[in-house]
């Protein structure tokens, strides 16, 4: 008889090496994992139970907080229902519902949602119906897309095309043809006399940059693109992954800015993190150009086998239960002016140089070692965790707070004093 084939050692809890971690440095955190086995409201739990104060809403994402129990009811009893149905030719009560929601949050006609499973997907997807719209419309010659220097749009082609953060580009080869990236708002006139407007078809902007270090949106940086595009049949796109869904003090950032985009793309805070979703809003004049032809042929041959998952929408609505019945967006505006005088006061402790907010967010730039940028940050990312039990986010040499919603005037207090306390270890 053959012998029988050799079997693999069972991976046990610490064993590290099989996962390969995205955005990682694998190596340092292998020799040195932070390792987090539960979380609740505001704060995570190591393994061996020490309680870490998350200062960075996981990843933007846990807007109403760590494992609420209307969200966790929710996904349970969605999961006992209905695990999944077909995305495609069928679809669940719950994802109309969920739309519907999602739609009454959003200004002006921006009343139809395409769900997704990720930012990245709901960026690609958004800069798929631009490229089509034209294209139903005849003017198939729309083809150019423009995003943003150090703009962030999510790690798929199309979102790193558009992107403008070197490291997420750089290795990757040509990425999309015909793309620019805006320095500042006006340089978009610049780039239609180039290229003439006749060839461009969206531009794609975050209302605040926030994976590149918190860059808040000019003033008037966001009304002068909505003009300029408006005057050449451009369609403007607002990647609010991380600025829906209150982060700003406001269902989006949109809203708070006072421009309606053509698109919102969202994901993150729609499920407060709980099941991956995402999806774009698009007003009702692009959705009404595809809707037609025969009836029984697909209008947008573009979709996910998960879009509006079961789990998703339940999760998500449940989730924008807890955001209107407890006035989260209302909180977070409410919130903001203590949040800025917290983080404001960090000016003059060692190699601060710049601190920026908006909404309840906070980007701290540190000066670089010779010959080391990004390892003050990441030292200080390292030292919070382990020393001060506190998650804070190292982006480049910027460390970046941004907590759940509902965040309270003390944990506030204390997540900036433990700030103090890190940049200080690591001067």
């Amino acid at each position: 008889m053959p012998s029988a084939p050799a079997q693999r050692a069972t991976a046990v809890p610490n064993d590290l090496e099989a996962y390969w971690i995205p955005f990682t440095p694998n190596r340092a955190f292998k020799a040195a994992p932070r390792l987090i086995a539960r979380a609740k409201d505001m704060h995570y739990y190591t393994p061996d139970g020490r309680a870490v104060l998350d200062g960075t809403a996981g990843m933007w994402c846990t807007n109403a907080g760590h494992n609420r129990d209307p969200i966790v009811a929710a996904i349970q009893a969605e999961a006992a229902e209905l695990d999944y149905a077909p995305a495609f030719q069928f679809a669940h009560p719950k994802a109309f519902e969920l739309a519907s929601r999602v739609a009454a949050l959003a200004p002006g006609d921006l009343d139809h949602v395409f769900f997704c499973n990720s930012g990245s997907e709901a960026v690609d997807t958004a800069l798929k119906i631009a490229l089509a719209y034209h294209n139903v419309r005849g003017e198939g010659a729309r083809t150019r897309l423009i995003g943003r220097e150090r703009g962030y749009h999510g790690v798929g082609f199309g979102g790193i095309s558009v992107g403008g953060m070197v490291n997420n580009r750089k290795l990757f080869g040509a990425l999309l043809a015909g793309v620019d990236h805006l320095p500042v708002a006006d340089e978009l006139e610049r780039i239609v006399t180039l290229h003439d407007a006749s060839t461009i078809a969206a531009v794609i902007v975050e209302p605040m940059a926030g994976s590149t270090g918190v860059l808040p949106a000019p003033k008037g940086y966001l009304p002068r693109l909505r003009a300029i595009c408006d005057k050449h049949g451009i369609l403007l796109v607002f990647d609010e992954v991380i600025t829906g869904f209150g982060r700003l003090g406001h269902a989006f950032a949109a809203e708070r800015y006072g421009v309606v985009p053509d698109m919102i793309t969202f994901a993150k805070g729609i499920t407060s993190g709980s099941v991956p979703m995402g999806g774009v809003i698009v007003r009702k004049g692009i959705y009404d150009a595809f809707m037609r032809g025969p009836m029984h042929v697909v209008e947008l041959f573009h979709g996910y086998t998960y879009s509006a998952h079961p789990l998703a929408c339940a999760a998500g609505l449940a989730t924008l239960d807890l955001y209107r019945d407890e006035r989260l967006f209302e909180r977070a505006h409410k919130l903001e002016p203590r949040w800025a005088e917290a983080a404001m006061s960090l000016k003059g402790l060692p190699n601060v140089l710049d601190i920026r907010c908006v909404g309840l967010t906070a980007g701290i730039d540190l000066a670089s070692r010779p010959g080391e940028v990004g390892k003050r940050a990441y030292d200080a990312m390292d030292k919070a965790f382990r020393e001060q039990d506190l998650v804070i986010r190292a982006a480049g040499e910027t460390i970046v707070l941004t907590p759940p919603l509902i965040v309270s005037e003390g944990e506030i207090e204390e997540m900036f004093a433990k700030a103090a306390r890190v940049i200080k270890a690591v001067a």
